[in-house]
């Protein structure tokens, strides 16, 4: 390990396991810095891993936990997650690095009579919220945005730099902005297809 690392590497290593043995002893190694706002409502599973330089927050309405990790997650670094009403991440899923995950934004922009003026200052309009579910085995590439009340289905791939904006069904492999599958797995033939775009 200290030839992997080099010695300030390890030296680190030691530090952020023992930091992660204190004070989120259900997980394997949650590296620093790591930025944690309103821990008691966020329930960080088992074996939860984590690269340098992540943000998880949660801004809850009420006193409960609106931020789950699932068991055996990892995220790589600067992965940044905000939750006001519900971020659910389930088992086994993987992050890359810089990754963006909120439920919520400033202001309304759904074409209704609550919609936010755009003269009003950003940070001054009120916070809307909408929950996201990530479902087990999903793996994020790197620079990916996941947007309020999208779910993304259980084995799912999404592409580097691709922003998810709507809900993306199980298996499948999607890429771009607005993120769309392009591939879907074939169990009978166990391998990945490529859908045919209409």
């Amino acid at each position: 390990m200290l030839k992997r690392y080099g010695f300030k590497g390890f030296i680190k290593l030691i530090i952020s396991y023992i930091n992660t043995k204190l004070f989120y002893r259900k997980s394997r190694l949650i590296r620093l810095p790591f930025d944690v706002r309103n821990k008691s409502n966020i329930d960080f599973g088992h074996q939860l891993t984590t690269g340098v330089g992540c943000r998880i927050e949660a801004f809850p309405e009420s006193e409960k936990i609106v931020l789950k990790f699932g068991n055996n997650v990892q995220l790589n670094d600067y992965v940044h997650i905000t939750a006001m009403s519900g971020v659910t991440i389930g088992d086994n899923v993987l992050m890359a690095s810089k990754i963006f995950i909120s439920d919520c934004t400033h202001g309304s922009y759904s074409g209704d009579i609550k919609d936010s003026n755009p003269d009003s200052v950003p940070i001054d309009r009120p916070l809307s919220s909408k929950p996201i579910i990530i479902e087990d085995n999903v793996w994020l590439g790197e620079s990916v945005s996941v947007l309020p009340g999208v779910t993304i289905g259980k084995g799912t791939i999404v592409g580097a730099n691709s922003v998810v904006s709507k809900d993306l069904p199980k298996y499948v492999i999607a890429v771009g902005s607005p993120a769309k599958p392009i591939k879907k797995f074939n169990f009978s033939a166990q391998r990945w297809e490529k859908i045919q775009l209409q």
